[in-house]
């Protein structure tokens, strides 16, 4: 089956694109994916430029683009724009380095509690619910 040029139902682009058919309509609801008309008496068609948005729209998703900046990326897909698709980039590269230290620092702490912890026996308060407690964990 060659995607790309065949028409296909909801259904047939929703499994083709790998997604199920609520995405598609979640998507055309966004404005991501264009509705097709419907012709009288008959069903709407979908075709391989169609499953290549959904594609382009889940791998952006990926990356950690929200829907809004998606749209923003398929407004600037033309080519000529590329300035403006790395600010995009590069914004969302900064946010992904703050999760990164965030998640660093949330490893450093839990690893010195999970090693107090390990550290204590018998009936001693635990060092994990103390640091919680007194909000020692930020």
């Amino acid at each position: 089956m060659d995607v790309l040029s065949e028409s296909m139902t909801i259904g047939a682009f929703a499994k083709a694109a790998g997604v199920n058919v609520e995405t598609i309509r979640f998507y055309q609801h966004k404005g991501l994916l264009l509705t097709p008309e419907r012709p009288y008496g008959q069903i709407r068609r979908y075709c391989g430029t169609d499953v290549a948005r959904v594609k382009f729209v889940k791998a952006a998703q990926r990356l950690g683009f929200s829907l809004d900046e998606v749209g923003q990326l398929l407004r600037l897909e033309d080519g000529t724009h590329c300035c403006e698709a790395a600010e995009l980039a590069a914004l969302r590269l900064a946010d992904v380095r703050s999760k990164l230290a965030d998640l660093a620092r949330m490893e450093t702490v839990l690893s010195t509690l999970v090693g107090e912890c390990q550290a204590q026996h018998g009936n001693v308060s635990c060092p994990l619910i103390n640091a919680l407690h007194e909000s020692r964990v930020a």
